[in-house]
């Protein structure tokens, strides 16, 4: 009797939502469709064998930023796909910033869906943006598919009249009141303007220039102001909130109190949070700059034990990449390089390694930060972020002996710059399945440059996932 499956991954040992085991997995039409102890191949069906190998569901990164259109050529859907692609990643979510017009309308985002109309490795949704002068687009945003709205509350930086601005106060309440009628879910970059641009006036007036200078440019009480202000507002008008990139300990503990008291909120970190201190970047420079800046090695140890405790909800890559003259000092000071780190190939590595081989925290644990808790926040749940049945057969398949150390030639990113190059990992990605197909191995690299769909969450889906993350009295 033929097998009623297309692709059986057989012998693996699959991280499930509570528990990691040996287990096949059976595929049909791109879908899970059983797994059990043994399943039979037919003479049709493909056979990866995955006896020794771990079978978590890929990566769902939620903060990249790939920089369409016009700014390819700082990083595209295509190099930056497969840069994800080859990092475990099966779906992501693209910012509205970096690229010019940024998507805060339709009509920006009808350019970025045909740029990457046929250009990802790997399945992807599109950000909105709120910015001043744009509330009353939000709602048609979301209609076409915008699964969130990413807002500033600093300086984003960049040139021009078209980029994407910070938000000032009266459009951060009306842009929630707004959010919030239609159930729509708004992010933040926290940090205040007001206490970075003065503590940065201040550096340059003095001469300040050197990495810890910029750390002091920006500390944790930035951030804490912002995201203070900002459960200020939620609580107003009820919308549902989530913060990017916090890098505090701080910081979670502020938003795990605002969730015990019943605001719906949730929040990411990087994995450069949680592998990369000060010290670091004054050892590597530029390619290490970031904000919020990296902070010292003390915060980043509370911080794993919030991860450990089930405080922290995502891990988003923050996948911000530039040329690497941008990343230069040849003719610039640390405080004028541009900010932003490219990581996105390294997220699950660089988590397998803190979490599991140097913290011995479990593979479900760290497995629900990077792909089941994202895809649920965003709405990609049930169909993604999870190894179960009628979920889409999206695989990151780990071999945790095949230790390397990342060089450049490794990186698939335009731009071969990354904090991580030199780094030795314990495990390694072997290859991405994106819906039942290999879209990256190890041997081949990647394989389907044009394989990713463009995902529309639909928000009364997103709503009733949510129900988890709301804290209660």
């Amino acid at each position: 009797m033929e097998s009623p499956y297309d692709l059986l991954v057989k012998g693996g040992q699959v991280v499930l939502l509570d528990q990691v085991k040996r287990l096949d997995i059976g595929v049909r039409d791109g879908v899970i469709a059983a797994i059990e102890p043994e399943l039979e191949a037919g003479a049709s069906t493909v056979v990866v064998q995955a006896a020794g190998l771990w079978v978590l569901p890929g990566m769902v990164d939620t903060h990249v930023h790939l920089n369409e259109p016009n700014m390819g050529h700082w990083e595209g859907f295509v190099t930056g796909s497969a840069a994800l692609a080859a990092g475990g990643v099966t779906t992501y979510i693209d910012m509205p910033l970096n690229g010019l017009p940024p998507t805060v309308n339709l009509p920006a985002l009808r350019v970025k869906e045909k740029l990457a109309e046929g250009a990802s490795a790997v399945d992807y949704a599109f950000w909105g943006g709120l910015v001043p002068g744009n509330v009353d687009q939000l709602e048609a945003l979301a209609e076409a598919g915008i699964p969130a709205f990413k807002a500033f509350l600093s300086n984003p930086g960049g040139d021009g009249e078209e980029r994407f601005r910070e938000v000032d106060d009266w459009t951060l309440l009306e842009g929630m009141r707004k959010i919030a009628s239609f159930g729509g879910l708004l992010a933040l970059h926290a940090e205040s303007d007001a206490i970075t641009a003065r503590l940065a006036d201040e550096a340059a007036a003095q001469g300040r220039t050197g990495p810890l200078d910029f750390v002091k440019t920006r500390p944790v009480i930035a951030e804490l102001e912002a995201v203070g202000r900002a459960l200020l507002f939620a609580r107003e008008t009820g919308c549902r909130l989530h913060f990017v990139h916090i890098s505090s300990p701080e910081g979670v503990e502020l938003i795990e109190k605002a969730k015990r008291e019943g605001v719906d909120v949730t929040v990411e970190t990087c994995p450069h949070y949680l592998a990369l201190s000060e010290r670091d970047l004054v050892r590597l420079g530029p390619v290490a700059k970031c904000a919020p800046p990296l902070r010292d090695e003390e915060r980043i140890e509370r911080m794993w034990r919030q991860v450990a405790e089930g405080k922290l909800d995502v891990i988003g890559s923050d996948h911000s990449p530039s040329p690497e003259e941008l990343k230069s000092l040849d003719g610039r000071t640390f405080m004028q390089a541009w900010g932003g780190i490219a990581g996105a190939q390294s997220s699950v590595e660089v988590m397998l390694e803190e979490g599991y081989f140097k913290r011995g925290l479990p593979l479900p644990l760290l497995s629900r930060l990077l792909s089941t808790q994202p895809a649920k926040r965003f709405g990609l749940h049930p169909r993604k972020g999870e190894i179960g049945i009628g979920f889409d057969a999206d695989f990151a398949i780990v071999d945790p002996k095949a230790g390397y150390t990342l060089t450049k030639e490794n990186l698939y990113q335009r731009h071969k710059i990354s904090p991580y190059v030199g780094r030795t990992f314990s495990s390694r990605v072997s290859s991405t399945w994106v819906r039942g197909s290999k879209v990256y191995s190890a041997e081949e690299g990647v394989r389907l440059p044009g394989h990713g769909i463009r995902l529309s969450p639909n928000p009364m889906r997103r709503q009733r996932d949510d129900s988890e993350f709301a804290g209660t009295e």
